[in-house]
């Protein structure tokens, strides 16, 4: 397990990485827990490789993501949001369904470091989600609905009306959509039951799943997909790295070659932030 310390150095280095003006491989001398953040954040921040869409999900020791009750706030430790957070700085747009934008109101911005905001998009099929949503909030980020109806927004709010399939969207079709407007690298941020849509549609690149040490017993499940194997060995392996965060640790599962890719540093990359 590889520890990080996310310095200030290491974190701007991060983001020119993220701007096109660096690459994983120069800079330094990196301490230890340098060079772990730039082993777990530069394959995010990496704009050479293609679109990439990457899920995380924080849960607890038994695999849940809040109690019965729905109380949710503190599964992550601080730590583990802080990592949240830098995920969404170095993505071009974070998506989540419209459960959680219901239950949770999330403003999905980034606080907890440097770092723009990325482009906020909520996946709303029946347009359930009122005007005046904290994710909706008009603060000059973009804010993007993806709707199967005929609903009007404020002039602030894009809205993308993509065909439903059975009251739902086929994760390919958002994915297309998104990328049609300029958003290219993803962050599907939740909850569950949308991480586990794009999971089983098999166009996630990397999944991260942070670990806090915390027990909650019965409550909603951190995943919930819906394929069904009889052997394990059938069943999805990814390539996982495991990265200690002081409060919390990652499994960072690559999913594709690129994912493998992003982990082996290039000099010179030439890149085009989005």
């Amino acid at each position: 397990m590889q520890n990080v310390e996310v310095t200030p150095r290491v974190w701007d280095h991060l983001l020119a990485i993220r701007a096109g003006t660096a690459c994983a491989c120069c800079g330094g001398p990196w301490s230890a827990g340098e060079r772990g953040a730039l082993d777990l954040y530069g394959p995010l921040a990496r704009r050479d490789l293609g679109p990439v869409v990457v899920a995380q999900i924080g849960q607890s020791l038994d695999g849940r993501i809040a109690t019965v009750s729905g109380d949710a706030a503190d599964v992550s430790g601080p730590d583990g949001l802080a990592h949240l957070h830098r995920i969404r700085a170095l993505m071009s747009g974070v998506v989540i369904g419209v459960g959680t934008a219901l239950h949770d109101n999330p403003r999905l911005t980034v606080r907890l470091c440097d770092g723009p905001n990325p482009a906020r998009i909520v996946i709303d099929p029946k347009a359930r989600l009122s005007d005046d949503a904290p994710v909706l909030h008009d603060d000059g980020t973009r804010c993007i609905v993806v709707q199967g109806v005929d609903h009007p927004r404020p002039s602030h709010v894009e809205v993308l009306k993509l065909p439903l399939v059975d009251d739902k969207f086929q994760p390919e079709a958002i994915l297309q959509g998104l990328r049609g407007i300029g958003l290219q690298h993803l962050l599907i941020e939740g909850g569950g039951i949308t991480i586990a849509g794009f999971l089983d549609a098999g166009h996630l690149c990397r999944l991260q799943v942070a670990i806090a040490p915390l027990v909650i017993g019965n409550g909603p499940a951190a995943l919930t997909s819906t394929i069904q194997q009889t052997r394990l060995a059938d069943c999805l392996r990814p390539e996982t790295r495991v990265f200690g965060l002081g409060s919390d640790v990652v499994f960072d599962c690559g999913l594709t070659s690129a994912a493998r890719d992003a982990t082996v540093p290039k000099h010179g990359v030439p890149v085009t932030a989005s």
